[in-house]
């Protein structure tokens, strides 16, 4: 009967649920901070104002949002930074990894570790923009599953905002 109990079923489900609900408010709290660079006032700044109703949509809690855009006046808190790290992917796909860090080296070091255990590799910045303008052949079936493994692995980093690449839709 061990294993049977439908206390510790839902305690692991919940585990993953408010794990990836984290990922989620972790990655919209950058994304505000960032954007209340330019202003904090949402009323005035339309970046920051869509930052925090895309915040609002997930549910994210206002105390949340309010702490999220005072980190821009806290000068004691590490500044953040964008950046765009662009990799070649299983089957020769090209990627562009939108990441908002507050250490660029811990994150790019990171995101090289993930892009390696995948098969895929970093390229300097710039490398592959040619890759973009026309769309790549979709990979063998194989490859395919290499990069969705590659691309979640990827969203399970903090840092990383969002991804594209050259794949047709």
């Amino acid at each position: 009967m061990s294993g049977h109990s439908k206390w510790a079923q839902i305690k692991h489900k919940k585990a993953l649920t408010d794990k990836k609900k984290g990922q989620i408010f972790s990655k919209l709290s950058r994304l505000i901070t960032l954007a209340a660079r330019k202003g904090l006032d949402p009323k005035t700044n339309p970046i920051l104002a869509q930052a925090v109703e895309k915040a609002r949509a997930t549910n994210m809690p206002g105390e949340n949002i309010e702490r999220a855009i005072k980190k821009v006046s806290d000068k004691d808190q590490a500044q953040l930074e964008e950046l765009t790290v662009e990799a070649l992917g299983p089957g020769g796909v090209a990627l562009k990894i939108g990441v908002i860090t507050d250490n660029r080296n811990r994150t790019v070091t990171d995101i090289k570790k993930v892009l390696s255990e995948h098969g895929a590799k970093m390229i300097q910045p710039g490398g592959l923009s040619w890759m973009f303008r026309r769309p790549a052949p979709v990979p063998d079936p194989s490859a395919r599953e290499r990069l969705d493994a590659l691309l979640e692995a990827l969203d399970d980093q903090d840092e990383v905002q969002n991804v594209s690449s050259n794949l047709p839709e």
